[in-house]
């Protein structure tokens, strides 16, 4: 290992002080040098350089513990945005972000099965809308894709449902806005959204589950996004569950999601409406053939007990495809996101009682099973929590 160089301690200590100040609503000179065990000349010329950057504000004062009030010091949130993109859903959404992940601006475009140069150029149009309600300059672009990517490299290795096959998305869209642009797998982005800004916020270990229209996981182990060494940890929507399972669309059998995907539910569902008079299903789908998750959920809700007995065997399902994942890395804080979390308690207590049945006692006694609050806009506080991470170093 080298000596650090003077410009080096600078830098490591800026970080320790700006990421003081971000974990605090308002926090005092003393206090910071307290916090960071740095004197307080150190931490008065960095934040002074902070505020000359307007990173931070002066907030007024603090109560007095004898002498002059303390000057207490923010972070201010407008000084600098960022783009985060969603590109894992039926629909591309897009947002600006402040700097704690506020949600300033919002854009949805449906790709209406759109695939290739034709879904990329709705990320432009996402894009170009965006950076034209910019107010603060933007500090960088963070897109969360389906499928395998290269994240080093920012390039797409494989989108299945896009047609996108080693598309150097990163570098196309650093060409064009000549912004910084980081690109990572979805569900890894909304372990990442959970741990910066969710319920799970900053707890050590964290395994998230995103189960929507794919199926797939992420991985927060001692406060880091574990990505694996091809970037592909967490890919468990193609794990082979069912020897004789349904054709899925990465051309194997009886994967994960082929099982228990949004589609999936609402395929079953719409064979429940067909073959059960009883089913609420028939008053709330306006067409039983093309049944939607919303109705499925709004059937679930009103007590429909096919459609419960449906979302049960889902739990125990994901449960039992956890179990090996949990067994691994023993992770007890386990979140389940994504569109299928609608479910709620029902799903949840699935998946907790299968992880039980399908794992070593012991393991699973102190794992809490729960499901995110950040709705929709899961992936793109991933992705801007990616930006602040990699350009703000703001952990």
């Amino acid at each position: 290992m080298k000596k650090a160089t003077q410009q080096h301690t600078k830098s490591h200590n800026k970080s320790l002080i700006l990421n003081t100040i971000y974990s605090k609503a308002h926090i005092s000179r003393a206090d910071i040098s307290r916090a960071t065990h740095l004197t307080r000349s150190t931490v008065s010329d960095i934040v002074l350089e902070l505020i000359g950057e307007d990173l931070v504000l002066e907030a007024g004062f603090g109560q007095s513990a004898g002498g002059k009030p303390p000057v207490l010091l923010q972070l201010n949130l407008n000084s600098r945005h960022i783009i985060g993109i969603d590109l894992a859903s039926s629909e591309f959404r897009g947002a600006v972000v402040d700097l704690r992940g506020n949600i300033l601006e919002r854009i949805t475009i449906p790709i209406q099965n759109k695939s290739g140069k034709k879904a990329i150029k709705i990320v432009y149009q996402i894009i170009d809308k965006l950076i034209n309600k910019e107010t603060s300059p933007c500090i960088g672009i963070g897109i969360g894709a389906p499928g395998l990517l290269d994240t080093k490299a920012g390039i797409i290795r494989t989108a299945v449902n896009l047609e996108w096959k080693d598309l150097d998305l990163a570098g196309l869209l650093e060409e064009k806005y000549k912004l910084p642009v980081m690109i990572a797998n979805d569900s890894q982005l909304s372990a990442l959204a959970e741990f910066k800004f969710g319920n799970s916020h900053r707890k050590e270990n964290l395994l998230l589950v995103k189960v929507g229209r794919g199926v797939g996981a992420g991985l927060i182990l001692e406060q880091n996004l574990f990505q694996g060494d091809g970037f592909g940890a967490g890919e468990i929507g193609h794990i082979k569950i069912e020897e004789d399972g349904e054709l899925c669309r990465c051309g194997n059998y009886g994967c994960l999601e082929s099982i228990i995907s949004s589609r999936t539910i609402r395929k079953k569902a719409a064979e429940i409406a067909s073959n059960n008079p009883e089913s609420l299903l028939h008053d709330i789908a306006a067409d039983i053939t093309q049944i939607k998750t919303t109705e499925v959920i709004s059937a679930f809700n009103k007590g429909d007990q096919s459609v419960i007995q449906l979302i049960e065997d889902v739990g125990k399902t994901l449960g039992r495809a956890l179990a090996f994942v949990s067994s691994t890395v023993n992770v007890h804080d386990v979140v389940i996101a994504g569109s299928v979390s609608e479910f709620g308690e029902v799903l949840t207590s699935s998946v907790a009682k299968s992880l039980k049945q399908n794992m070593l006692p012991g393991l699973c006694d102190e794992m809490k099973v729960t499901t995110s609050k950040l709705g929709e806009e899961i992936v793109i506080l991933g992705a801007a929590g990616m930006v602040l991470q990699n350009q703000l170093e703001i952990l």
